[in-house]
């Protein structure tokens, strides 16, 4: 007989249910939005503005508030393609394993001579001896300083490259680690800007990478390309260096392994710093905005982690007395005079800053610096009009596509066609509750999905509704020809669907950006629309069979 059981009748009916409230707030997105973006600055703040408390007012707290986030093609926004200039990565690394290499040169002093520094090409370590029958000796105590690369390709190599020619010993990165190294710097790139991105507070941006050394941005609701640009080109690089003296300008002469950088405060005072920084900001693990006790100015406190303030506090008890640079992006903030030696890991930074720029600050140093320079290669500003367009092209499609397939069914099927029409209004409530639920970003590739299921939902109706023609002819009454008709077509229904379904996935796996949005609303559109068929539509035919009961049926 055909029966579904009540606990099974129930179970549908919630899904629907619970579908239909997680896709409602999309039908007022926009104070649905101000809401969200209230309520997520009241959490970040902890205070409540009369701005934000009336946005918070303008949808009920006991309601979902999930909605579909809008793609950069439909909300409008910015679009950036950057390279990352890996090979700056390995001139720091040359610069920070200075150090090293001189401290194991120096036991070696009485073998080696007199050890210098030289200049070298970018990505290389020059050290010039004073007694070249050391050298051999020179090189084995370096190759010492080399570590396994840290990769899986890179496995039982080593991290440096040593060789010695005449008086001179040249230290380079291995290839295997050069190519570790660029894996990590590209990692490293696209994480920091998604933290600034992220720091900003923009929704849903696509930050991935693409090929070797570029890093695809895509920002939606941001107003221009420039202004994302400003987001995430600035460097925040902050260095501690020693103090060497002041110079009257840039052009001052000095010793190798010594640069002049300008004030930030002092207009036409300039510094002549060690070029080795004692420590980074790639040391720090917090950055928050502050007030000076005494004058109430706005201020920057930062925190180290163990290696930096170990770093910090034995350079700073060593050179109690002596000046040294606070650097951002090659520009002095100040140059203190190291009173006592600094052991807690943390400090401020004071200048003429604003809350704003402090804040600004903050969030850059938080974020971390980039590890090398990116260029832009490619930028695009979408405008919200453009988006506009999009929605009320996508929105046209649906209903003409929702149109054709509703006057199809009823006209080939009658009131069966009905059910599977009013099935399907429910399946596009489902994708959007969904979407609206995972927080996935809704783009014009992804509505294109969602029009393309409208046409394929009805497919697995259309299976059951001509098995029941079939059955209707040789089957015993109405009701055994429904349930062979649902019970006979299942495995065909699965089949076609499953295939479709595996398709989406490996979209999803091997593509990127709008191909991926593509896939995920086919893919959700597959399962709700194999849902509906089998288990909503079979619901209302039930339901209506058990009250109206008819000696026949026409389909």
């Amino acid at each position: 007989m055909l029966q579904i059981p009540l606990w099974n009748r129930i179970l549908i009916v919630l899904v629907i249910l619970a579908g239909l409230s997680f896709a409602m707030p999309n039908l007022f997105y926009a104070q649905v939005e101000r809401h969200n973006d209230a309520a997520a600055a009241i959490e970040a703040t902890g205070v409540v503005s009369d701005e934000n408390a009336a946005a918070l007012a303008e949808w009920p707290e006991f309601l979902p508030s999930t909605l579909v986030n809008l793609g950069l093609d439909l909300r409008g926004g910015a679009h950036l393609l950057a390279e990352v200039q890996v090979e700056d990565v390995y001139e720091a690394r040359m610069d920070a394993l200075w150090p090293e290499v001189r401290d194991a040169l120096r036991d070696l002093r009485d073998t080696v001579g007199t050890i210098r520094r030289v200049d070298a090409p970018p990505g290389e370590l020059h050290v010039r001896v004073s007694e070249p029958a050391g050298l051999p000796q020179a090189v084995t105590a370096v190759r010492a300083l080399a570590e396994p690369v840290v990769s899986l390709t890179g496995v039982g190599s080593s991290t440096l490259d040593v060789s010695g020619q005449g008086d001179m010993l040249i230290v380079t990165l291995s290839e295997s680690e050069r190519q570790a190294t660029d894996d990590r710097t590209m990692q490293q790139s696209v994480e920091i800007v998604r933290r600034r991105v992220d720091e900003a507070g923009t929704r849903e941006p696509t930050i991935q990478r693409q090929g070797q050394d570029r890093i695809l941005i895509q920002v939606p609701g941001i107003g221009s390309a420039q202004e994302l640009k400003d987001l995430i080109g600035t460097t925040a690089r902050l260095t501690f260096h020693p103090v060497v003296g002041r110079a009257d300008n840039a052009e001052e002469a000095v010793e190798p392994r010594q640069i002049v950088l300008p004030s930030m405060d002092e207009e036409g005072v300039f510094y002549i710093l060690e070029e080795t920084p004692v420590v980074t900001g790639d040391d720090l693990v917090d950055s928050q905005p502050s007030f000076d006790q005494q004058t109430g100015q706005p201020i920057v406190t930062f925190r180290f982690n163990p290696a930096g303030a170990r770093a910090f506090g034995e350079y700073t008890a060593a050179n109690v007395g002596a000046p040294f640079a606070i650097v951002l992006d090659e520009e002095v903030i100040s140059a203190p005079v190291i009173r006592q030696a600094i052991t807690g890991g943390s400090g401020q930074i004071s200048g003429n800053f604003t809350v704003e720029s402090s804040t600004e600050l903050a969030v850059l140093l938080r974020a971390g610096a980039l590890p090398a320079e990116m260029t832009f290669l490619e930028e695009r500003t979408i405008g919200p009009e453009l988006g506009a367009d999009s929605i009320a092209a996508g929105e046209t499609a649906a209903l003409v596509a929702f149109a054709a397939v509703l006057v199809f069914m009823v006209l080939s099927y009658g009131l069966f066609g009905v059910f599977a029409s009013v099935a399907l209004i429910l399946n596009v409530g489902l994708i959007f509750g969904i979407l609206s639920l995972i927080g996935a970003t809704l783009t014009l590739p992804g509505i294109a999905g969602i029009v393309l299921t409208i046409g394929m939902a009805v497919d697995a109706n259309v299976l059951v509704f001509e098995r029941i023609r079939e059955e209707l002819k040789t089957a015993k009454g109405p009701a055994r020809a429904i349930e062979l008709g649902y019970s006979r077509a299942l495995s065909a229904i699965i089949d076609a669907n499953l295939t479709t379904f595996i398709i989406a996935v490996i979209l999803f796996a091997l593509g990127s950006g709008p191909v991926r949005g593509f896939s995920v609303t086919l893919g959700i559109g597959i399962l709700t629309s194999v849902f509906t068929a089998i288990y909503v539509t079979r619901l209302f035919i039930v339901t209506w069979f058990d009250r109206a009961r008819p000696k026949t049926i026409e389909v």
